[in-house]
C-alpha cells in the first residue's frame, strides 16, 4: 500500500514538472502561473475540455459571475484571439484546453443561448464561442470554483474570466486587458453556425 502510494505521488509530481515546463518553455517572457500540486494535471483538463453536447452556465465567485462549462469549471477568453478564431494551439492548447463540441451547445443560469456559437480550429474540431470569443479551460483549475488562470499572461497575452456580458473581467487583476465585442459564431433560431 505504501509503495502505491508513493508511486501515485511520484506520477503526479512527474505530471507537474512536465506542465510546468511546458508552461515555462512555451511561455512569454513575463511572468506566467504554473499549476501547483494540488492541481491536476495538464491531461486531465484536457479529457474534460470535450463533450458531445457543451452546456455553459454561470458561478459566482471573487471576480462576481463568470461563465462555467459542463464540468462547472471556470472558463476563460484569450485577448490573443482575433474575429471569432483560436491562436491557441499545441503547447498553448495542452495547457489551456479549448471547450469543444460535436453537436450544438445549451445555456443556462443567465447565460444567453443566442450568444453561444462555434469557431473551427485549425484541425477542424469545432470549438464554442461565447459572444464571438473562443472559450478554454485552464489546466490547473482542477475543479468548480478554481479561477488561477484570472489575469494569467502565458503564451503572450492575458487570460480572463469571462462575464455572462461576454466581456473580460478585468476587476482585481493587476493590469486591464479587456477584450470584447461580438463577432461571428452567434447563432439564433436555436442552432448555433458551425455545427
Amino acid at each position: 500500500m505504501a509503495t502505491r502510494k508513493m508511486k501515485s505521488r511520484a506520477t503526479a509530481v512527474a505530471s507537474l514538472i512536465g506542465v510546468s515546463l511546458l508552461v515555462a518553455a512555451c511561455g512569454s517572457s513575463s511572468s506566467t502561473s504554473t499549476p501547483s500540486a494540488a492541481n491536476s494535471s495538464a491531461a486531465a483538463a484536457t479529457n474534460a475540455a470535450s463533450t458531445n453536447a457543451a452546456s455553459i452556465s454561470t458561478a459566482k465567485g471573487a471576480h462576481g459571475s463568470y461563465l462555467v462549462g459542463p464540468s462547472g469549471r471556470a472558463l476563460y477568453l484569450w485577448v490573443a484571439d482575433t474575429s471569432g478564431k483560436s491562436s491557441c494551439s499545441g503547447a498553448c492548447a495542452k495547457v489551456w484546453p479549448p471547450l469543444l463540441a460535436k453537436s450544438a451547445p445549451t445555456a443556462s443560469g443567465g447565460v444567453a443561448a443566442s450568444d453561444i456559437g462555434a469557431t473551427t480550429r485549425s484541425d477542424g474540431a469545432k470549438q464554442v464561442t461565447y459572444k464571438g470569443h473562443p472559450l478554454y479551460y485552464f489546466s490547473a483549475d482542477s475543479g468548480m470554483g478554481m479561477t488561477t488562470g484570472q489575469g494569467n499572461d502565458g503564451f503572450g497575452a492575458k487570460w480572463w474570466l469571462v462575464a455572462p456580458s461576454g466581456t473580460a473581467i478585468t476587476a482585481g487583476a493587476a493590469s486591464s486587458g479587456s477584450s470584447s465585442g461580438s463577432s461571428g459564431g452567434a447563432y439564433g433560431a436555436g442552432a448555433p453556425s458551425g455545427y
